[in-house]
């Protein structure tokens, strides 16, 4: 996959990983955000990656910049479905792409900071 980042531009490590406003798809080298629709993948992929991405820190209140009462329970639904989007990822990239899962753990550091 061209990455304009990386030395060589290209890469074969990739990461999936949710962030706000960003798209599901990373170097794993560099940490450039790829555009999903870069992604040589099916749009039916695409869009569940897209609607996960959407709902990425549901479990923060970020009007209160507080964790919600089921926050951390949110956050271990959202990292369950993303390593099941990964695994997607790799059938449908091939065996030529090494993808990996980066989970959020964004909602233990909200619970930890306000205990």
């Amino acid at each position: 996959m061209r990455c304009g980042f990386c030395e060589e531009e290209k890469t074969f490590n990739l990461k999936v990983e949710g962030d706000v406003g960003a798209d599901a798809i990373w170097c794993d080298e560099c940490y450039c955000n790829f555009d999903i629709y870069d992604i040589p993948i099916s749009k039916d992929l695409k869009a569940q990656l897209t609607k996960w991405m959407q709902q990425y820190g549901d479990w923060i209140d970020w009007s209160k910049d507080v964790l919600c009462s089921n926050g951390v329970q949110m956050e271990d639904e959202h990292n369950k479905m993303g390593e099941l989007l990964t695994v997607e990822v790799r059938k449908e990239l091939g065996e030529e792409y090494k993808v990996r899962f980066s989970p959020s753990s964004s909602a233990r550091m909200y619970a930890r900071h306000d205990s």
